[in-house]
């Protein structure tokens, strides 16, 4: 992989800052920039199959499908398009809860971004629904597997998990947790949108029902996307207009769609794809050799980044202790408030951020009292960005 040519494609890092809040949101190269633009200027109206403006429009959809069935690995007829992650987890949790019933339990986990908790939680109320909990082990950061069998019973309707959280970057054991959900009937919902970031996705093999991801953290625009078998999305059924199609994706999908965002979001594919695409001959090929590249390019500069960590000694304390995890690390300095890292850091060009990150339940589980720093690295991030950030961080302490 050449990471100067990669780097090159991405105007913002002209201007000489050092990301690593690319759990937040990544850094865009111009091309997605480029597909956003050209299909504003179009021509363009709404989808149709007469005028060239309105063909404009439905190729615009109909990449944007094909594009995330190869990047999850499912039926072009199983991607659907949200604005956001959190709004596609609102819109499903209202589509199941119509088929739950007083006494029913759903299975939430504390590892999880609060995305993938309060909608449930709070239709679970509606629905007088009980729920249960997934905890965490807070030595090693992982979730407790023994709690998940408590929470399981025969009356449980629904799993909904992360399959990386997006503060200690910990990635649950997936499909162990899928296999046991499924023998007890229940569907599982997960959270990929830090894992779709640095890996590539394979639906049906991680055994979820649904998979919700975020284009907009892999060099996407800001979107969701939700995948499933197109056979499970005939059995939702959603509120919706009356004229509005009744087919599935489109059922799911409220309004008029943005081509320029779909036209960005499968740019982020292709770029992706190109990065390193091997000698395979498919879209899927590609990506799987790019994004296997971007693997190894991120687990080095990590391992650059916990040895220097570790050097700082115990003024640091790091909280992403799971054996299996994405490179996103979270931090306390002690006696220090990680806010007042933040700001020293960006003074110096250097962006991480400091809070909770929407990771309420994670937070509350570890007695993290305190806003925390987390350093996520991206795939255009280099050596020198990270020995930056830790020569900031020493002079902070």
């Amino acid at each position: 992989m050449d990471l100067n040519a990669l780097r090159a494609h991405f105007p913002s890092l002209d201007h000489g800052l050092a990301f690593f809040d690319g759990p937040g949101g990544t850094q865009t190269p111009r091309p997605v920039a480029d597909a956003i633009v050209d299909t504003l200027t179009g021509p363009l109206s709404n989808r149709g199959v007469v005028s060239r403006s309105e063909l404009n429009a439905e190729r615009a959809v109909t990449d944007f499908r094909d594009a995330y069935a190869d990047l999850l690995n499912v039926p072009a007829e199983g991607v659907v398009h949200g604005r956001s992650a959190t709004q596609l987890t609102y819109d499903f949790s209202r589509h199941l809860a119509k088929g739950w019933n007083a006494g029913d339990e759903i299975v939430l986990s504390r590892l999880d971004h609060d995305s993938n908790v309060r909608p449930w939680v709070q239709a679970a109320e509606r629905a007088g629904v009980t729920v249960r909990w997934i905890e965490i082990d807070g030595g090693s950061t992982e979730l407790d597997l023994d709690s998940f069998e408590r929470a399981l019973s025969p009356r449980t309707r629904l799993v909904a998990v992360t399959a990386a959280s997006n503060v200690l970057g910990t990635k649950p054991p997936l499909r162990h947790i899928a296999d046991r959900a499924h023998e007890f009937g229940a569907l599982v919902y997960v959270d990929g949108v830090h894992y779709a970031a640095h890996h590539l996705v394979d639906v049906p093999a991680l055994g979820a029902d649904l998979f919700v991801c975020s284009p907009y953290k892999f060099l996407g625009p800001h979107c969701g996307v939700l995948a499933a078998a197109p056979e499970l999305l005939e059995t939702i059924y959603p509120d919706k207009l009356a004229p509005s199609p009744d087919t599935v994706p489109e059922r799911f999908e409220f309004g008029t769609l943005p081509y320029e965002i779909l036209a960005g979001a499968t740019a982020a594919v292709v770029f992706l794809a190109a990065i390193d695409p091997g000698t395979g001959g498919t879209r899927r090929e590609w990506l799987a050799h790019s994004l296997g590249s971007l693997h190894e390019h991120e687990r080095a500069l990590r391992t650059r980044l916990e040895e220097g960590l570790r050097a700082l000694g115990d003024a640091v304390t790091l909280h992403s202790k799971a054996a299996d995890r994405t490179p996103t690390l979270l931090m306390t300095i002690e006696g220090r408030d990680a806010r007042e890292a933040q700001v020293h850091l960006a003074a110096r060009d250097v962006l991480a951020p400091a809070g909770s990150f929407y990771a309420y339940e994670t937070f509350t589980a570890l007695k993290l009292e305190h806003p925390a720093l987390r350093v996520g690295l991206a795939p255009y991030n280099c050596v020198e960005d990270v020995d930056r950030f830790l020569d900031g961080l020493a002079s902070f302490l």
